[in-house]
Order: C-alpha cells, then sequence, then structure tokens
C-alpha cells in the first residue's frame, strides 16, 4: 500500500487559498457597472466596457471606417475606440494588462503590429493575437478588445 503525505509547500498553499477566499467573500461583492466611451452606446446584446471594483473589460471594438480601410488605419481606430471606453472608466490604455487581437489575415499581422506598436509604446500589456474566418461586420479585417485597470 503506497501513502503520500501533502508536502508543507502544498499545505501552505492550500491554506493561503483559503485565506484568500475567506477574505474575498467577507469583503462586499464589487458592484458591476456598464462603461459607455464618447460616441459609443449600449445594445440589447453588448456594452462597450465593464469595470468590476477597479478592473476594466472592454468589449471587442472594431476599426472600420469608409475613409481607411487598411489594416493599420482599422487597427489604429480600434484602439482609439478602446482609448475611449478606458477614458470613460478614468483609465488609460497605459492601465491595459490584457489585450486580444482578431485578424480575419494573418498576412495583415505585421501592419496591426506596427499600428499597435503606437499605442503601448513601452510596457506593452500581454497580448494575444488569434485569426479567425470572419468577423460580424464586413469588410473588418481587426477586432481588439482590452482589460485593464483603473487607478
Amino acid at each position: 500500500m503506497l501513502t503520500t503525505r501533502p508536502s508543507t509547500l502544498a499545505l501552505l498553499s492550500i491554506t493561503a487559498s483559503l485565506g484568500l477566499a475567506s477574505a474575498l467573500s467577507a469583503q462586499a461583492s464589487p458592484e458591476r457597472q456598464v462603461v459607455v466611451g464618447e460616441g459609443q452606446r449600449v445594445s440589447a446584446t453588448l456594452s462597450p466596457g465593464i469595470r468590476v471594483g477597479n478592473m476594466l473589460f472592454a468589449s471587442g471594438q472594431l476599426g472600420t471606417s469608409p475613409n481607411d480601410t487598411t489594416i493599420a488605419g482599422q487597427t489604429t481606430r480600434a484602439l482609439e475606440n478602446s482609448e475611449k471606453v478606458f477614458k470613460a472608466a478614468g483609465s488609460t490604455l497605459a492601465n491595459a494588462v490584457k489585450c486580444t487581437v482578431f485578424l480575419t489575415d494573418v498576412k495583415d499581422f505585421q501592419g496591426m503590429n506596427q499600428a499597435y506598436t503606437k499605442f503601448f509604446p513601452s510596457n506593452p500589456p500581454a497580448r494575444s493575437t488569434v485569426v479567425v474566418a470572419a468577423l460580424v461586420v464586413p469588410n473588418a479585417k481587426v477586432e481588439i478588445e482590452c482589460q485593464g485597470f483603473i487607478p
């Protein structure tokens, strides 16, 4: 018969997790607040952003424009739309901690990255980039969602 004993490290980890869970449940549950950037609106199925405590979750922002159909132009506009959500919440994109980029064409990665870098010149957030078959708006080449904090 094989017997095992939990390691001291495992016990400390479990104890710390239980302590954190207890501390969180003792606090009041953070209120969920809809955040709407300038020129944006809430629809029946979408809020531009949601604030919970000091965390901000911005919905995916498209960058479609009749004036600029390039990947750089659409990336710039998508991040400007994200910036509006962050500003409405009292934050900036400098406080973004994670962004997800959805591209419809992998060949657009370099152009997207060049425009994206202008918004995050130093200490960029963590990022995932995913190539998808299509976005919900025809001719949309990129959608970007960001999460961050509010100082």
